[in-house]
């Protein structure tokens, strides 16, 4: 198989390739899925270095459950999931470090993120600034659980089922903190409206 063929195969049948020892298969799942991945860190964490560690330990995640894969679900789901638990760990293990409502580089530099490739012209820097700001701190302040399962629908692209598998919740509650989540969102951007 010639990579242009690895390119046309969905991600489930590049995971199962690379169980199979196909190593170019795991690039085109990190090309694909990388750099979404690593913003659904990033936006949970407000740390473009933590991001990258968190990130680092999914896709070492993904190597070494190569062997044992099966298509029980889509593999997004999947890598999503493992990208969730891998929070859920660290925030066990360690209190947030930063404010997304901090003054900081780091809020700043998430606060860029969030509009990159918006092509605004500079003279509406500073509303793009403001409505960025105005979204980090409404994120900031959803509680953790919404804000979970926002940031997975939001980068994962994940469905409801698919956040309620990734986080352990039934369906229903996993709706229910999406709306609430959009909801509160809504409502904080209204303000600059």
């Amino acid at each position: 198989m010639v990579e242009s063929e690895l390119q046309s195969l969905a991600d489930e049948a590049l995971m199962l390739a690379y169980a199979g020892g196909r190593a170019a298969a795991f690039e085109c799942l990190y090309d694909r899925h990388g750099k979404r991945l690593w913003r659904y860190l990033f936006r949970n964490t407000g740390n473009p270095a933590l991001a990258d560690d968190l990130g680092q330990e999914v896709w070492f995640a993904v190597v070494d459950a190569a062997p044992n894969y099966q298509v029980k679900a889509k593999f997004t789901t999947w890598l999503f999931t493992l990208a969730h638990h891998k929070l859920v760990d660290h925030w066990r293990s360690h209190r947030p470090q930063i404010s997304l409502n901090e003054e900081s580089q780091e809020a700043m530099s998430l606060a860029e993120t969030l509009f990159a490739n918006s092509g605004f012209e500079p003279e509406r820097l500073q509303g793009r600034k403001d409505l960025a700001r105005a979204l980090l701190d409404a994120l900031a302040d959803l509680p953790e659980d919404q804000r979970a399962a926002f940031l997975l629908q939001a980068e994962g692209d994940l469905s409801v089922a698919d956040i309620a598998a990734a986080t352990g919740v039934p369906q229903e509650t996993a709706k229910t903190r999406l709306r609430y989540a959009r909801a509160k969102l809504r409502q904080a951007l209204e303000v600059l409206a």
